[in-house]
């Protein structure tokens, strides 16, 4: 089975050219490289039996290969739900899946875990694709019952079960909803069992992807798998303007990249005098301006004047240990280490030999005469 987002034909992709086996991971989201696929395992080891499983979207689960089928990643298999099938595509097994089921499913027991009934055959993939084409239609018509309600929610995504028997709606909303109502309608027009799931905005953006300002898929919907909190101090301590249209990424939320390089950030600092303490000189009290973490540089600037003095972190404490003790340098200049940065004026090397730019009219002039020549009619010699 290829992406949705592909042209498909005959169940091969058209749009990636790539006949079904694309590795590019821009398909699938929260796509996973098997590091462990070619390592072997000790001998008298049994492989690891519980594989896991990704539906639509980011969502996964972890199931268990009871029957020990003959199973690898990619396969369309059928699987064990709450009530029914379901349908979805194995994405990590062996022992990656073990690392994943203790990072994700602490004390996870083998016992406990949802079984692989089948590989999904022709009649389950028509279904499946059946499920995938309808839901489309009934997320739009969800929204006109939610608006008819006068409900202050959002139904972002739609979920149908391998076996068409539920489909699980997925809605963002500021505070509680109470949708009981919206349930008896959906039920009633589209004769499903419904299931309703609130999400946060940061994990609507994970579902449906996008295109950041970075120009790249959003990190939510490609690696990012844990949504760490995301505060402006960030921002102000990597010297960021405190733009909201610049800092918010498509979640409407802060951008969860500012948290990157926060700590190389917080480490280097350590070495910076506070911000807010005052240079005194004979001169005047000098201002701090803006700071640069990895040239280790602070500029400082007088009140009324352009200046701008740029100082090593060292020498700013010891003017500010100097004014603890009462002293007052003559002005900044004493302690300017670095100079600001002159351009310099890029002359051009003639390598050819030949600058000028009408190095090749004398060639076209003696062309042109030539043709004017022997254009020229002929006399008759009669």
């Amino acid at each position: 089975m290829s992406c949705q987002s592909c042209n498909t034909k005959n169940r091969k992709p058209n749009g990636c050219k790539s006949n079904g086996i694309c590795s590019s991971g821009g398909c699938n989201k929260l796509e996973v490289y098997d590091w462990l696929a070619n390592i072997d395992l000790p001998q008298g080891q049994k492989p690891y039996d519980i594989y896991e499983v990704r539906f639509k979207n980011s969502r996964k689960n972890f199931f268990r290969n009871s029957s020990n089928l003959t199973l690898q990643v990619g396969d369309v298999i059928v699987v064990e739900a709450q009530s029914g099938y379901d349908v979805g595509v194995i994405s990590v097994m062996g022992e990656l899946a073990k690392i994943q089921v203790s990072r994700k499913v602490k004390g996870l027991k083998p016992i406990e875990a949802r079984k692989i009934i089948r590989i999904a055959d022709d009649k389950d993939v028509d279904l499946w694709v059946k499920a995938r084409s309808k839901e489309k239609d009934l997320m739009y018509q969800s929204r006109v019952l939610a608006l008819n309600l006068k409900l202050k929610m959002k139904i972002s995504d739609v979920e149908f079960q391998g076996d068409l028997s539920k489909a699980t709606f997925y809605y963002t909303a500021e505070g509680r909803i109470d949708f009981r109502q919206l349930i008896k309608d959906m039920a009633g027009q589209f004769r499903i069992r419904i299931e309703m799931k609130q999400i946060g905005a940061r994990q609507e953006s994970s579902r449906l992807g996008g295109i950041g300002s970075c120009g790249r898929e959003l990190c939510c919907s490609t690696w990012l798998s844990d949504f760490r909190s995301v505060s402006t101090s960030a921002a102000r301590y990597q010297q960021l303007s405190l733009n909201p249209q610049k800092l918010a990424g498509q979640c409407g939320k802060l951008k969860c990249c500012l948290n990157y390089e926060l700590d190389m950030y917080l480490e280097g600092l350590k070495e910076f005098p506070r911000t807010d303490v005052k240079l005194k000189t004979k001169k005047g009290d000098a201002y701090h301006i803006k700071t640069d973490v990895f040239k280790k540089t602070m500029w400082y600037s007088y009140a009324g004047e352009s200046n701008l003095y740029s100082i090593a972190p060292e020498r700013a404490k010891e003017i500010i240990r100097l004014n603890k003790e009462g002293k007052k340098p003559q002005d900044l200049a004493s302690f300017k280490t670095h100079s600001e940065p002159t351009e310099k004026e890029l002359g051009y090397s003639n390598v050819v030999g030949e600058e000028s730019v009408k190095r090749f009219e004398s060639k076209f002039k003696k062309t042109k005469k030539r043709e004017k020549k022997g254009n020229k009619p002929r006399k008759n010699e009669n």
